[in-house]
């Protein structure tokens, strides 16, 4: 993975649901969320020069990061999900992929991309509330059409 054309591939589509100036978020190594201020950060090397993206990477030297892809939305009356990212998607889940990825508040998904390297995890956060436990959870790999939607739109934006 290309780390800084992936930034930039997310952030030049990403305000269908997020603003591209508050969308990766430090993501300490238990998995709770830091600040998404990138622009506002200081230290880890950051100059007034660097543009988002040379900040976001040095920041990544020494920190997981987050990037939101989308949005999802679960119904569980109807058993659905909508998830809304540059492409908008309606699936409708069987019981078992909705007992298993289901929940009852909107969540962003993305990828946490490991502190210095290029290594990534598919996973949801709760940062719609904005409440100081949010935090990121890995979703689980299955083969159900669920999970291969949120695989391949991952796939589309990593470069």
């Amino acid at each position: 993975m290309n780390l800084s054309e992936t930034i930039k591939n997310i952030r030049a589509t990403c305000d269908n649901y997020i603003d591209p100036d508050l969308f990766a978020f430090i993501i300490d190594d238990d998995n709770y969320m830091g600040t998404n201020n990138i622009l506002e950060i200081k230290g880890y090397g950051i100059t007034d020069d660097d543009s988002y993206e040379e900040r976001l990477l040095k920041i990544h030297e020494k920190e997981n990061i987050y990037l939101p892809l989308g949005m999802m939305t679960f119904m569980p009356i109807l058993n659905e999900c909508d998830i809304f990212s540059v492409e908008d998607y309606n699936l409708q889940l069987t019981p078992e992929e909705f007992e298993k990825y289901g929940d009852e508040q909107e969540r962003l998904f993305g990828i946490l991309i490991k502190k210095d390297s290029d290594e990534y995890i598919i996973g949801k956060s709760d940062t719609c509330n904005c409440s100081l436990d949010s935090s990121f959870k890995e979703l689980e790999k299955t083969d159900s059409e669920f999970y291969t939607t949120i695989e391949k739109i991952v796939n589309e934006k990593i470069i």
